[in-house]
């Protein structure tokens, strides 16, 4: 088995976990980071952006060069994350030349924020595309994707160790990882009002009054990792925009044991069981501040959750190896 995989993997990027699943099960893998389709001046980018449907700089000249470096050594399958740069034209020579080509849909193509025309028309040149979200899958089909199917998120066991210290500097009273998105900033105005102390991690936060003193802004995996087992509370929003059932952190809060307090969605309830079982879950940011302070003057409820939540993830087949099998098929 020959692997391709194109995406960011840096961070906590999935195309990063991807590579470290495909090396444990021993599956050669060729990397491109699709960073080298954005590398020109940050005016250009922003006006490329803005302007030109959000198109990547250098997307033509990256497609072509993973087409060649395709054709010397062509791998039995490509797998490209979120809103990868390849061309149509691109992904039609690459499954022409007998590549298996699929898309892990990590975030919503329609996200008005994110949605593309190039992107779009290249969606349906793809063997499979793999949704983390269902809440898209009729809409992907509508596109002319001929096979679609839902695959979640996962955890990054190398990211996201069963053990780990936690911060001793800062122990958060809640603690939220995400961008700022805006239905995150009103969620945030309002928590902030009834709910106990909150800590933000994640980008853009510092645009905003409310959020500005409680942010940490950008943080490694190992400082997020130690934050979050360190807090005693750890909100987990879906990206309403993005139509989440659930995200990158619903995994990694539960495989480190934090105690989480989960925004109730359909995918939250199938991932975690009923109210109280692993996780406690919310609707309105009133609810999130109530059951919060609760949280929080019950310390063995707290303890009982986190136990329960962690061994839920970790038995479970939700590492991004499982992810990879389920894309490429059991291996040796």
């Amino acid at each position: 088995m020959k692997l391709a995989i194109v995406g960011a993997f840096s961070g906590t990027h999935v195309g990063g976990s991807l590579l470290r699943a495909a090396a444990t099960l021993r599956v050669e893998t060729a990397a491109f980071d699709c960073a080298n389709a954005t590398r020109r001046g940050r005016v250009v980018r922003a006006v490329l952006w803005r302007f030109a449907d959000r198109r990547p700089p250098r997307l033509d000249r990256f497609s072509a060069m993973v087409v060649a470096r395709c054709m010397e050594a062509p791998p039995d399958m490509l797998i490209a994350t979120g809103t990868a740069p390849l061309t149509a034209s691109a992904l039609r020579a690459l499954r022409a030349a007998g590549v298996r080509c699929a898309n892990y849909s990590t975030d919503d193509p329609w996200n008005p924020a994110l949605r593309a025309r190039w992107f779009l028309k290249a969606l349906p040149e793809y063997d499979v595309v793999f949704s983390t979200r269902r809440a898209n899958l009729d809409d992907l089909r509508r596109l002319g994707c001929r096979d679609v199917r839902y695959l979640p998120f996962g955890y990054d066991e190398f990211l996201f160790p069963a053990d780990n210290e936690p911060a001793t500097d800062l122990a958060p009273e809640v603690l939220f990882v995400g961008g700022a998105d805006r239905d995150r900033v009103g969620f945030v105005e309002e928590f902030v009002r009834c709910g106990p102390p909150l800590t933000l991690v994640g980008g853009y936060w510092e645009r905003y009054p409310v959020s500005r003193p409680l942010t940490l802004g950008h943080q490694p995996p190992e400082v997020l990792r130690s934050l979050t087992v360190a807090a005693k509370v750890n909100l987990c929003l879906v990206r309403r925009a993005n139509r989440d059932g659930h995200v990158m952190r619903s995994f990694e809060i539960a495989a480190l044991g934090g105690c989480m307090l989960v925004e109730d969605t359909d995918e939250h309830r199938e991932i975690f069981g009923p109210d109280g079982e692993a996780v406690l879950y919310f609707r309105t940011p009133h609810e999130a501040g109530h059951r919060a302070r609760a949280l929080l003057r019950d310390a063995s409820l707290c303890a009982r959750l986190s136990r329960s939540v962690k061994a839920r993830i970790r038995t479970g087949d939700h590492r991004y190896r499982d992810r990879l099998v389920a894309m490429i098929g059991p291996v040796g």
